[in-house]
């Protein structure tokens, strides 16, 4: 099995101390500036699970959860830094961090590269600066951002991580500075945890749209966090609705449903699960292809409905082997003797 979202903590700034230059170490001690100050989650809520270290995720994950290869995610907010420059070195300590801390570490550990995704041309060059480096598979790209994903600004960006042969990552989160609704600022944390997968759907719209992957012929994407079962119907509005217009936007030469199920994979958890659990698997039948959705525990993310217990017993053999471990295996292009 490939568990294609699992946490690791956000480093502490004293974690990451060591590995920045002495002029960003005497600016962090003798400033108010003591690193990324927003969190994607409120503090000790459910979804934002507990903070473990290397040992905690070795047992939940590999022994217990009996992963063979667990793909990992930094949610630092590297995005909430408005200073470019404090941004960028934060990026780069945290990159440095996670490769010293838990990829050499653990072999049985992949990561995600944190980019500055608010500065485009700084995450670039970050990525370049780590995509060889043993153990990062893909770049890790908050939902929430400054400028819809399908802008031509982050055209260059999604190029770069074509180029790198890495997964672009979008997951849950981001801190940039308007609200996480279209009509303001919510009240409650659950307005905003509920109202994301409508902001999946509007990155997933911009990305077609935009022309991306007509752009970038062989850019891979995987939504993590992002929940799947309001795809089917996204799609078809989608397919409807450029019959119509696709004369406004020429580039787009298919219907986007085309592109979503050759560029974008899903990880399972969270599970929106209708009250029916049967209803389930007439769901993942409208998706339209057995190759989308990928095994994700979302370690250590407590939720209400445990994806792979609910959802893999009610699939086929085959369909279950798939999101498993094959459909990871194929996307990430990880090689058979990894993790088997």
């Amino acid at each position: 099995m490939i568990d294609a979202d699992v946490h690791i903590p956000n480093p502490r700034i004293q974690d990451l101390m060591p590995l920045l230059p002495e002029h960003w170490v005497e600016h962090f001690n003798n400033t108010v500036d003591k690193g990324a100050s927003q969190e994607y989650y409120p503090p000790r809520s459910p979804v934002a699970g507990r903070r473990g270290g290397l040992a905690e995720l070795r047992e939940a994950v590999f022994e217990q959860g009996g992963a063979e290869l667990a793909i990992s995610s930094c949610l630092y907010a590297v995005d909430s830094v408005h200073n470019p420059d404090v941004a960028a070195a934060l990026a780069t300590a945290t990159n440095d961090w996670q490769s010293r801390e838990w990829l050499e570490r653990e072999p049985r550990l992949r990561g995600s590269i944190v980019a500055p995704i608010q500065l485009p041309a700084a995450a670039a060059e970050e990525i370049e600066r780590c995509a060889d480096r043993p153990g990062f598979v893909q770049v890790l790209i908050p939902v929430r951002t400054e400028h819809p994903l399908g802008s031509r600004l982050y055209h260059p960006l999604w190029k770069t991580i074509e180029r790198s042969g890495l997964v672009a990552a979008v997951h849950f989160g981001g801190a940039p500075v308007m609200p996480p609704t279209p009509t303001g600022w919510p009240s409650f944390f659950l307005e905003e945890y509920t109202a994301m997968a409508q902001v999946f759907a509007t990155q997933l719209t911009s990305m077609i749209v935009e022309g991306v992957f007509d752009a970038c012929p062989d850019l891979r994407v995987v939504f993590l966090e992002s929940g799947f079962t309001w795809i089917p119907a996204h799609l078809w509005r989608m397919d409807k609705e450029w019959r119509n217009l696709r004369r406004l936007v020429p580039w787009v030469r298919r219907p986007p449903s085309d592109y979503f199920r050759e560029h974008v994979r899903v990880g399972i958890q969270p599970l929106d699960a209708p009250p029916d659990p049967a209803h389930l698997g007439e769901v993942v039948d409208q998706l339209g292809s057995e190759d989308l959705l990928l095994y994700a525990s979302d370690y250590p993310h407590i939720h209400a409905c445990d994806a792979g217990d609910l959802l893999l017993r009610l699939l086929p053999d085959g369909l279950g082997r798939k999101i498993r471990s094959e459909n990871a295996r194929s996307f990430y292009r990880l090689p058979e003797e990894e993790g088997g």
